[in-house]
């Protein structure tokens, strides 16, 4: 078995360089061993682009071509069975005559979910599944999500003071994490679909919301302003990239802003999820002040939250933080004088 999850490590290491990618696909890596020596491998590189499995039998050499029926293919994500954008990796699988498969985890997509085994196995290919189980679950955390629970992958990220304030009192937006934190940011921001704030955010901060730090594409932007207060010439509002403004009052696209009503009588946050996942976006980084944070953690409707506190600020009076609940501490670093906590929701 361990021989297995070697390769298997290896099938999540080369998933991994489909981040911020791929979605709203899972990140996938699919490694073919003959007598312990790979042969190929590949990773789903774009979205709407070929899959792992595709690549990895695309990178075989000539030399090679010929061990193909004896090789072990390993994958990280069960292959899929249906034609969506590219077409069904089992029959690419079975037509190069792999006899042994080794599967990290199921795919919890309804239109694989289990048909991808069962296929290989009907053709009578030998077929492991659960190496490294957990780990290619939490490789795709947004994807998995998305699809148990109908609702994107809500990760909360915040900046307080030591002792432990979001904001000042006044007009002037309080810069509180330092510059290296702040381009983890932008790279946290990079590995999602969308990034959200409220109203007051909007207004007080005026950010940008792209990931100009880091590489890759900027997430969707998204505004709660359910009173459309907001003025038109914020930076969110230029037409370099997409906006979602969720408010009560209108409908409609202008431009590259699109405007989604909600009910009154409804859950704004609720709304908003079933929003996000009837268009397949199916992470979301919220960035909004304490009160906006405070209505996911109090609804439950957040999986991980990222809280930097700057150890050596303190300002007094102030916005208190949010309160977590029934948080698990699965990761902390330091960054000079900023000390990064990462949680994860126990409930979810």
């Amino acid at each position: 078995m361990q021989i297995h999850e070697n390769y298997m490590l290896r099938c999540i290491e080369l998933a991994l360089k489909g981040l911020g990618e791929v979605a709203p696909n899972p990140m996938v890596g699919a490694v073919l061993v003959y007598e312990n020596r790979i042969i190929g491998e590949g990773y789903h590189e774009k979205f709407g682009k070929a899959h792992a499995e595709v690549n990895c039998f695309n990178s075989l050499a000539k030399k090679d071509e010929g061990y193909v029926a004896d090789a072990v293919l390993y994958v990280s994500l069960e292959p899929c069975v249906h034609f969506g954008k590219t077409p069904p990796c089992v029959d690419l699988i079975i037509t190069k005559g792999v006899k042994k498969v080794v599967i990290g985890c199921r795919d919890s997509f309804k239109e694989v979910n289990g048909k991808g085994i069962e296929r290989l196995v009907n053709a009578g290919i030998e077929v492991i599944v659960g190496v490294l189980e957990n780990k290619c679950i939490n490789l795709n955390n947004h994807f998995f999500t998305f699809y148990q629970k109908h609702r994107p992958y809500i990760i909360l990220k915040w900046s307080q003071t030591a002792e432990g304030k979001i904001a000042g009192l006044g007009k002037d937006r309080l810069m509180i994490s330092n510059s290296i934190s702040t381009t983890k940011v932008h790279q946290w921001r990079s590995e999602a679909m969308a990034i959200l704030i409220g109203t007051n955010t909007a207004l007080k901060d005026n950010p940008s919301l792209d990931n100009r730090l880091w590489t890759g594409k900027s997430p969707i932007r998204m505004v709660i302003d359910c009173t459309l207060r907001l003025p038109n010439d914020l930076k969110i509002f230029n037409d370099n990239k997409p906006t979602i403004v969720f408010n009560y009052m209108q409908e409609g696209q202008n431009g590259q802003v699109k405007f989604i009503q909600l009910l009154k009588n409804k859950s704004v946050l609720l709304q908003m999820m079933d929003h996000c996942f009837e268009k397949n976006i199916n992470s979301i980084f919220v960035e909004g002040g304490a009160q906006l944070h405070q209505s996911f953690i109090d609804e439950d409707i957040w999986d991980e939250a990222i809280i930097i506190t700057n150890t050596t600020l303190q300002i007094g009076n102030g916005l208190n933080a949010p309160q977590l609940k029934s948080v698990l501490l699965y990761k902390e670093e330091t960054i000079m004088n900023d000390q990064i906590l990462y949680y994860k929701n126990q409930r979810n």
